[in-house]
């Protein structure tokens, strides 16, 4: 795996683990934009302008001169005399040299970043780390704090609207009886309908569109209801809270919920992906059970519009004749870029350091060992976001910066992280796609090993 800047990092032991009418033409997609449950909430939205305090980390604004401790900021100024980590490297699976030796670090007994009283050893020890978190949440503030509102917002706020603009074009160029028009309109819609369900509703999971809060919760409510055929408590809750706050925790926010073992290698990774479009109404009904029946009624009635919505626009624009033609062209397009965006989500988390609730690392170490960024991809860039693709280490140090502002800080995050000789995991997809084909087993069948990092008192 090739990663940025002579990757080094803890040095680790592993373990056994224990473990979808021209206004409703809005409406139109069910998405596979929310992710399978893997148990996160909307983080706070900022205030209307340019907020004094920017939420940096969802629910975690920065005051700047201030340190963050146990998921709080402090005025207190870092103590003088705490060395940076020294890494030393051996090899974690899926080929990512991922360990790191942080002097003075000693993991905390709790299952977030521990609570525990002021003076004690473990705080102590986690003192450089939450100075590093602080160091570069400053360095980032920064850049928000002089970028414009078409920096933060606009431009993928842009990017979303285009994408609408495209809809009457894919639906007209799916009345042509020549196979190039059709196949441009398939190819269209296909491409709006990942933009406006995986972008869009990861955006809105996050609170990234707007700064404004009731705008948040009505991009919230129409992304991911009406676009993504979930409700905006579950979605939110099992990405934001639970996959970023737990990231490669096992049991938690380790990715599991993607694995199949059922399946062998070739289904899963070629397949399978074609059934996501069935499959996300599915699993978004089952989900239905655990929130308020309010919710799950409003959620309902999203989701049979989203899905009549693009029935009748294939019926009574694109001129498709039968039931089963329509449904056809509605599987295409919604399962279009279906193998990516799996891929996507299994490639940068999984075959990397996974850790035990009660041995979780600080945040810097959990983001830095736990997430990869892929390279640059115009269209995958578009569909999904820079946040989900070349930029997904900055998101996740920072989730909610829109994707924009994830690739505008991605120098200096990265900078950051090997200046301080911490991992920066990067690797192309051809590598990770034939890492899971010859270590299918390892990675997506069996348990993880768990990663422990190992500090010098």
């Amino acid at each position: 795996m090739g990663h940025g800047g002579g990757l080094s990092a803890p040095l680790i032991c592993t373990r056994p683990p224990r473990s979808p009418a021209l206004l409703l033409l809005l409406l139109l997609l069910l998405p596979i934009g929310a992710a399978p449950p893997e148990r996160g909430s909307a983080g706070r939205a900022a205030g209307p302008g340019l907020p004094r305090e920017m939420p940096l980390q969802d629910g975690d604004p920065l005051r700047p001169g201030g340190r963050q401790v146990n998921g709080e900021v402090s005025a207190v100024p870092p103590l003088p005399g705490m060395g940076e980590p020294s890494l030393r490297g051996t090899t974690a699976p899926g080929g990512s040299r991922t360990d790191v030796m942080a002097e003075g670090w000693e993991p905390g007994p709790a299952l977030g970043d521990g609570d525990v009283t002021p003076g004690a050893a473990p705080q102590r020890a986690r003192q450089p780390e939450e100075a590093l978190m602080t160091e570069l949440s400053e360095l980032v503030q920064k850049v928000v704090k002089s970028s414009s509102w078409w920096e933060r917002h606009g431009i993928d706020i842009s990017i979303l609207a285009c994408s609408f603009l495209l809809l009457p074009a894919g639906f007209l160029c799916l009345r042509s009886a020549q196979a190039i028009p059709f196949l441009a309109g398939v190819l269209t819609l296909g491409v709006v309908h990942h933009t406006l369900t995986v972008k869009g509703s990861h955006l809105a999971s996050h609170n990234a569109l707007t700064e404004s809060k009731s705008w948040s919760k009505v991009w919230a409510i129409f992304f991911i209801e009406l676009c993504s055929a979930f409700t905006v408590e579950q979605a939110t809750y099992n990405h934001v809270k639970i996959h970023h706050g737990y990231t490669n925790v096992i049991g938690l926010g380790d990715s599991s919920t993607w694995k199949l073992p059922f399946l062998n290698r070739y289904v899963y990774m070629f397949i399978a992906p074609l059934a996501v479009p069935i499959l996300t109404p599915l699993v978004a009904l089952d989900l239905l059970r655990n929130v308020e029946w309010k919710a799950a009624l409003r959620t309902l009635c999203c989701m049979f519009l989203g899905f009549y919505c693009h029935y009748w626009l294939l019926l009574h624009v694109s001129g498709f004749q039968s039931l089963w033609s329509a449904l056809l062209c509605m599987l295409v397009t919604r399962s279009l870029l279906a193998h990516p965006y799996i891929h996507v989500n299994i490639f940068q988390h999984i075959g990397l350091p996974m850790f035990a609730a009660d041995r979780k690392p600080k945040r810097i170490h959990l983001m830095s060992l736990g997430v990869l960024n892929l390279p640059r991809n115009p269209l995958l860039d578009w569909s999904f976001g820079h946040s989900l693709i070349s930029c997904h280490v900055e998101h996740h140090l920072f989730p909610s910066l829109s994707d924009n502002m994830c690739l505008k800080i991605k120098p200096i995050v990265s900078q950051y992280l090997k200046q301080k000789k911490l991992p920066y995991n990067e690797d192309t997809y051809s590598s990770r796609l034939r890492l899971f084909l010859q270590r299918y087993e390892e990675l997506m069948v069996h348990a993880p090993p768990i990663t422990e990092l190992v500090g010098i008192q």
